[in-house]
Formats: structure tokens, C-alpha cells, sequence
């Protein structure tokens, strides 16, 4: 790099000697005259196939976070919250430019880019003053505009210019594969990523537009024709118009209509919400394949997932597996292969929660170990949350699930994990199988990969973690797991909070191990930690509360820490509000806060504790008896103490 900005600099003159200066040697190979000369065919590329090469030069860094958020320890998102918020803000200012752009067009009218970039300039504006025609229409349909292309063929309607049968189908099919509303642009991708769920969750029963546009559209194309009848059967049935649209494609077979295969598709997936039983809607699902044998159709890929899917609704587990078992052979005699949806349903006929236990996932893996994958069904995206969730919770197979994660990192497979709601579940049941069957330090190798740049534990998977914790007796990690707690925000999850300090309590650090030679001061700093942060919890109303036996454990790592004046803080807390906890300390944690204020000599903090004991019923005779054998009292304290446990009891 050096050597050849030093020859631009210089004059071409120069350029010879310079070299021979440098001591750099350079051979020219004589062209060769009848060598001739080769054009290569032109290769397609994306706008992303350069960064993509270059990226795949680079190892993964697992310790920096998604290339979309700024690398920055402040903008680094660490909980989920916040991981939504900051890729969700990145696309509200790309729509606020957007919503600039349009407002504003009149500073945008220039095109400097040879040739013309669409999308930099402004779109068109339709006002019921505008003049449409059918060229206008045909370029706003196929640009995927649906409000704008509805505008104008109200228009056209309204001002009496004849549309097209062929215009009308054209917009037939967008008006029924939207449901007259308008998508989401595809520029959005993080709104698409994180939305796509919910979406999911609201669209679960019948959202057709009954009356609507659509239904116009196709009353008005005469004579009636299959690709008419397919845009509103498919819609229909899409929308979960599912009683009309079955209707629909019984007209067109009575009127001997010829539709085609993915209408066909369209009606198989809805036959579970046409029939109630199994047996029924086996025998709709056959009727509806004979009929697409006679035909003539030839069944593809979405002919299997539909026959798939229509039996995995089967309540009969005999018949669902019978007919699946069936099923495949035939398809693949037909030259279809599955795909990731195809063994996504598989998944779910097969590994019932209440049916027997299945190893149908070990045959799909062997089948499809090391392959890379491409999206071909709108089901492909299901298949790896689905099998890590078997691998955990049908099989218990540790060995699988990573079979299963080194399928999903072959190629790129990853971009079939889904949005980010399959993304987590997966991760999610991945930790956990990994955390119940590994060694907490092998363990540990994953979470550190993982968290929280790829993935951000949700409560339960922390409970997991802190039960493994308990379990293998790895208590020198709990300062490390509160830490990454309060990133994530879980700090104000009263069960997490009692867990950890009771781990903390009942698991005394081991001299021998230099591992744990710091482990009091740090289970105080963790206690400490968190008594602020329930009392700033508690300043803003949160759900989160102190009891007793949070308090009483706080207490006693403060005293095993070394922090007395802490402790001492924490107890003027506990016996300041003790009508308003819940419960009450231990005696063992009152026995070491009396031991450590007599180690400090602090008489009046000792019998502090005591008078709380005797107030809360507690056997306080163990309590006086450390008091009156640990100081020499003065009067005043004397008599305070046997006003508490009485004469006799200093007598014995």
C-alpha cells in the first residue's frame, strides 16, 4: 500500500527509478499473441453479495452485539425491552424521513442518479381531482400500491372509463391477497421482525372483509373465470372465510371450472375449521385430492404441507400418524421433497405432549444433517424452534438439540429461525436442555456465547440457571448471574430475588478453593445491591415488596461480608417496618447479626435484636444468652436485658 501511493505521487518519469531504488523486482509475461480473449457471463449479484464475501473472512465476534445496533457500551441493548425499542426507533426515523419526503416533495423533485432511483423520489399523490386512466392503474398495481390503486379505480368508476376484464383480475388479486389493507412496507424489517407474532396472534380467527371490494370486483368480471374464482377462494380461505370459500370451489367443480393447484392448497389447510372430527376431515382431505386427480392436477409442495397440516390437527394420534405414514411415500413417489414445513408438521403429529414418546426427529436430521436450506413454504420458518423445543421437552436429548444448532448455523440456515419470537423461544429451550444436562461449567461456555448478544434469558430461564447453580454447588457464579439480572431488568421479580440470596445464604464459601476466596465480600456487595434496589422499587410502586426472609438473608450476608454498619442499617429497616413486612428474619440470621455486634462491641444493636425477638415470639433465651456471655453490660444495659427475658433467666 505504501509503495503504490508513493508511485502515484510521483511523475512518470521517475516511476523507473524509483523502483530500482526500492529494490522491488517486477516480470511481465508477454501477451500471448493468438490467446483469445474471453468475456465471462455476466453473474447476478445483490446489492449484499461484497459485504457478505468480505464478512465471511471474519470469525464471529460473540461479544459484539447485532450489527444494526451502534457499537457502543451505552447503545448496546440488554434486555429484550430494549432490544425492540432500539431497532423499532431505527425504523420510526426511517418513516419520519419518509413522512418528510412526501410532505416536503417539492425539495426532492431533483434526480441527480443516471439512471433514476424510484424510491428517492417522491410518489405520486391522488386526489379525486386527478387524471386516471387505465395506465395509471395498471402501474399502481404493479407496484403493489393498494390504496392508491383502490383511489384510482373509484375514479375510473365515477368518471365512466372502462376498465379491462384482464385490469380487473389484476386488481382482484391484490384487493384479495391484502384484504383491502394496506401491507407493511418490505423496507420495514424490524417492525416485520418483531411484529410478526403479534400479527400472527390477532389474525387467529375469521378477518374476511365480508361485502367488501373484492366481492365487487369479482361480481362485476363476466364471464366468470378460473383465475377469478381462485383470487377470492384463496382470500377467502387466507382470511378464514372458510365456509364460503369451500363453497366457492364446489361452484366452480359443479360449473366444471378448471382451478389450479394452490387453490386447492388454499382450501386443504382450512378443512380443520370445516369439519369437526378426525375421521371427517380426513375424508374432506382425500375427497378434495381425488378431485384434484381427476383434474389432472399435479401436487406440489404446498399439497403436502396443507395435507400435513390438516392432519396434525387430527385428536386421533392413530390416525394422524396412520395417515401421515401414508401420506409422505406417495409425494415423494410424485417427485415432491419436503421441506423444513413439511418436517415442521411431522414434528407435530409425531411428538405430542400426551402421546407416546417419538424418535421421528433422529430419522429427519440424519436425513437432512449438513444441507442447507432455502425458504420454500411460509412453514419453513417453524421447524427449528419446534425441534429445540422437542429435543428439550419431548426427548430430553441434549445430543440432538445440538445437532439441531449445528443445522441451523450450516449456510444460511439461519435466516430460517423466524422473527424474533421464534428466535427467543428457541434460545430459550436450547438453554435450558443445555443448563439440566451439562456440567454448570460447560454450561457456562454457551451462556457466555450467547447472552446477551444473541439471546436475553426471560425469568424462567434465570429460575433454571439458579436452580442448576444450587444443584452443582456453584455458588462463585451467583455474583456474575446477579449482575447480568439487573441488566436484564429482573431485579424486581420477587421469586429471582429470594432464590439468589438463598443460594448465597445456604452455600458457605469453601476455604480451600481460591475461587471462592472472595465470595463473602461479594455475596454483601450482591445483598446490598439489592436492598436499594427493592427500596427504589418500592419509591415507584413496582410489584416487588421486602419480606422477612428477604430481609433476614440480607442481613446475614452483610454480616458475613464484613459490612456491619450495613447490617446494621438493614436491621434499623426491618425493626422501624415490621408491621408492614410480611413475615419475619430467621433466628439463625438474628444469632449471626448478635454474634458479629458482639465481635463489634455493640451492646445496644445486640439488644436491639433481642427486643425484636421478644416482640415476634420468638426463643430469645439463645439470643440472651450470647448477649450476657459475650459483654460485660453496664447497668443501663443490664436492666434492659432482664426487662426482656426476666430475672430468672440471668439467674440460671
Amino acid at each position: 500500500m505504501y509503495l503504490s501511493r508513493q508511485l502515484r505521487l510521483l511523475p512518470r518519469a521517475n516511476i523507473a527509478r524509483s523502483l530500482s531504488s526500492s529494490g522491488a523486482h517486477y516480470t511481465t509475461a508477454a501477451p500471448a499473441e493468438d490467446a483469445p480473449i474471453e468475456i465471462p457471463n455476466r453473474i447476478e449479484r445483490s446489492p449484499t453479495d461484497l459485504l457478505q464475501a468480505l464478512a465471511g473472512t471474519v470469525a464471529r465476534d460473540h461479544t459484539a452485539p447485532h450489527y444494526k445496533y451502534h457499537d457502543d457500551p451505552f447503545l448496546i441493548p440488554m434486555s429484550n425491552a430494549a432490544k425492540r425499542s432500539y431497532a423499532m426507533s431505527k425504523e420510526s426515523g426511517r418513516k419520519a424521513a419518509k413522512w418528510i419526503k412526501e410532505e416536503h416533495r417539492e425539495l426532492f423533485m431533483h434526480q441527480e442518479a443516471q439512471p433514476a432511483i424510484e424510491k428517492f423520489a417522491p410518489s405520486m399523490v391522488y386526489t379525486e381531482d386527478s387524471v386516471v386512466d387505465e395506465s395509471s392503474l395498471a402501474q399502481l398495481i404493479s407496484q403493489g400500491e393498494l390504496k392508491d390503486a383502490v383511489l384510482v379505480y373509484n375514479l375510473l368508476e365515477q368518471k365512466g372509463n372502462p376498465i379491462s376484464p384482464e385490469l380487473k383480475q389484476s386488481l382482484l388479486e391484490l384487493v384479495c391477497f391484502h384484504n383491502n389493507e394496506d401491507p407493511l412496507p418490505e423496507e420495514y424489517i424490524e417492525e416485520r421482525w418483531f411484529l410478526q407474532n403479534n400479527r400472527r396472534r390477532e389474525r387467529s380467527g375469521k378477518t374476511w372483509k365480508d361485502g367488501d371490494l373484492a366481492e365487487k370486483l369479482y361480481s362485476e368480471i363476466e364471464p366468470k373465470t378460473p383465475q377469478s374464482y381462485a383470487s377470492l377462494i384463496r382470500g377467502m380461505a387466507k382470511y378464514l372465510q372458510c365456509e364460503r370459500a369451500y363453497a366457492l370451489l364446489q361452484e366452480a367443480g359443479e360449473k366444471q371450472v378448471q382451478l389450479d393447484t394452490n387453490t386447492f392448497n388454499s382450501v386443504i389447510e382450512i378443512v380443520s375449521f370445516l369439519k369437526d372430527t378426525a375421521e371427517q376431515r380426513w375424508q374432506l382431505c382425500t375427497e378434495l385430492l381425488n378431485e384434484m386427480s381427476q383434474q389432472k392436477l399435479r401436487p406440489n409442495l404446498g399439497t403436502l404441507n396443507a395435507v400435513l397440516q390438516c392432519i396434525s390437527t387430527f385428536g386421533n394420534f392413530k390416525l394422524a400418524r396412520t395417515a401421515a405414514l401414508q401420506a409422505l411415500p406417495e409425494f415423494k413417489q410424485l417427485g415432491v421433497n419436503p421441506s423444513l414445513g413439511s418436517y415442521y408438521f411431522l414434528l407435530i403429529i409425531f411428538c405430542r405432549e400426551r402421546g407416546p414418546v417419538s424418535h421421528v426427529i433422529v430419522d429427519i436430521l440424519n436425513d437432512i444433517a449438513g444441507k442447507e436450506f432455502q425458504i420454500q413454504h411460509p412453514k419453513d420458518t417453524y421447524f427449528f424452534a419446534t425441534a429445540m423445543d422437542v429435543c428439550r421437552n419431548h426427548l430430553h436429548d441434549k445430543s440432538l438439540a445440538k445437532k439441531v444448532d449445528e443445522l441451523l448455523h450450516t449456510g444460511k440456515n439461519y435466516d430460517l429461525v423466524g422473527d424474533s419470537f421464534k428466535e427467543s423461544v428457541y434460545y430459550r429451550n436450547y438453554l435450558a436442555l443445555l443448563c439440566q444436562t451439562e456440567s454448570f461449567d460447560d454450561f457456562m461456555l454457551s451462556y457466555n456465547l450467547l447472552v446477551p448478544n444473541i439471546y436475553i434469558p426471560e425469568p424462567g430461564i434465570m429460575e433454571e440457571i439458579l436452580r442448576a447453580i444450587e444443584i452443582n454447588g456453584g455458588v462463585e457464579y451467583v455474583p456474575r448471574i446477579w449482575s447480568d439480572m439487573v441488566v436484564f431488568d429482573h431485579t424486581h421479580r420477587e421469586s429471582l430475588l429470594l432464590y439468589v440470596l438463598r443460594i448465597l445464604v445456604d452455600n458457605k464459601p469453601n476455604p480451600d478453593s481460591p475461587a471462592q476466596a472472595q465470595l463473602p465480600e461479594q455475596a454483601a456487595k450482591v445483598a446490598l445491591d439489592m436492598f436499594e434496589r427493592v427500596e427504589e422499587a418500592i419509591r415507584r410502586l413496582r410489584k416487588v415488596s421486602f419480606t422477612g426472609q428477604m430481609l433476614g438473608d440480607i442481613l446475614t450476608l452483610l454480616v458475613r461480608g464484613g459490612s456491619y454498619e450495613k447490617a446494621t442499617e438493614v436491621f434499623a429497616h426491618i425493626d422501624k417496618n415490621q408491621h408492614r413486612i410480611p413475615g419475619t428474619p430467621s433466628l439463625n440470621a438474628l444469632l449471626e447479626f448478635v454474634d458479629a455486634s458482639v465481635q463489634e462491641k455493640s451492646p445496644s444493636q445486640a439488644l436491639f435484636a433481642l427486643q425484636y425477638a421478644v416482640e415476634n415470639n420468638f426463643d430469645s433465651r439463645t439470643l440472651a444468652k450470647r448477649i450476657h456471655e459475650g459483654f460485660t453490660l453496664n447497668e443501663t444495659h443490664l436492666s434492659k436485658l432482664k426487662s426482656l427475658v426476666g430475672e430468672s433467666f440471668l439467674d440460671k
